[in-house]
């Protein structure tokens, strides 16, 4: 199993690519930034830096989205910085939930976002691609360039669009019996489309947070539970409640959600995610001491998962960090 961080980039982005640094000699192998241009710096200004300054470390956005950049920018973006640090990106994609929302404009379909990853996946690769102009172009200069494109997921239909056409899924939560749901959807519409399933890697990001105090962890992850409930709001207004499309372990718990402000999107104390029980905390999160980590990432690694990013908007990120880097990922690591 491979690890990754996920970080807003707040100023000053020199702590950012600290933390970066931190995290590939803790042993993680992905760094990943939020992606919203109203609410944070510009996370791939900030990649260029995280790049300089690791020898390993992966990097990318958790999650750009189609709209804010036009596909063939994205795809110019991913190609130099693999021109220039060698292949060591990703581009973890969706619809667009913050980046679009705080600027009061509506993510994408899924019909655009098919189109986005294939032609950034294509452009970046050095192949032709048509924008959406009309017109085919390709980047001339690319030249042995390789970019995974890995879709952000929660609903059917999105999760069937990743089993097709992504390189990896992500799921943003941690809990057992949603991840085999959503990860055995991707591999079944993977195996319909002819693909091998296990070529689609499954990567599930949720807050962990090392330490024994389970209320003030809770509550410093609370947020979590209020970001998912954005989407799993548009999953009830098109899927319904009653379970037969989505699972009610999944919908039933924003019954008492009442709206969402984008200021406090991602952050420990968001007064919009109050309505978020202990409960969904502890099923989408990771909480505790190491070894209840060890434990829930053992069954998640049994479902197929293959990475576990770590959401650290959180008052404990280095001394999570680090026991990560003592006692999770040496349990963990190599283990499939």
């Amino acid at each position: 199993m491979d690890f990754g961080l996920v970080l807003q980039t707040d100023p000053p982005a020199s702590a950012v690519v600290e933390l970066m640094r931190r995290a590939e000699a803790c042993g993680f192998r992905y760094g990943w930034t939020f992606d919203s241009a109203v609410l944070w710096q510009e996370p791939f200004v900030i990649h260029s830096r995280i790049l300089e300054h690791t020898e390993r470390l992966i990097v990318g956005p958790m999650v750009t989205n189609p709209s804010t950049r036009t596909p063939e920018v994205t795809a110019s973006t991913f190609a130099t910085l693999n021109d220039m640090y060698g292949n060591r990106t990703v581009c973890g994609i969706g619809r667009g939930d913050s980046a679009m929302r705080v600027a009061g404009r509506r993510p994408a379909t899924l019909a655009e976002l098919s189109r986005a990853m294939r032609v950034i996946r294509d452009l970046a690769e050095g192949r032709e691609a048509d924008p959406g102009g009309g017109t085919p172009v390709r980047i001339p200069w690319v030249r042995d360039g390789a970019l995974p494109v890995w879709m952000a997921a929660y609903g059917p239909k999105a999760l069937a669009l990743a089993g097709r056409e992504a390189d990896g899924v992500i799921i943003q939560l941690a809990d057992p019996f949603l991840t085999r749901w959503m990860a055995d959807a991707v591999r079944t519409a993977a195996a319909d489309a002819g693909r091998d399933p296990a070529a689609v890697t499954v990567c599930v990001a949720a807050p962990a947070y090392v330490g024994d105090d389970l209320a003030h962890a809770r509550a410093q992850c609370r947020w979590f539970g209020g970001m998912v409930g954005n989407h799993v709001a548009d999953l009830v207004a098109r899927y319904g409640t009653d379970g037969s499309l989505v699972p009610e372990a999944l919908t039933t718990y924003i019954e008492q959600r009442k709206g969402y402000d984008y200021s406090h999107h991602g952050r420990a104390g968001n007064p919009s995610a109050d309505f978020v029980p202990d409960d969904i905390v502890d099923r989408f999160c990771l909480l505790g001491p190491a070894p209840t980590h060890i434990a829930r990432l053992r069954e998640l690694r049994a479902l197929g998962v293959d990475q576990f990013a770590v959401y650290a908007m959180h008052d404990r990120r280095e001394e999570t960090l680090d026991a990560y880097g003592a006692e999770v990922i040496p349990a963990l690591a190599g283990e499939r």
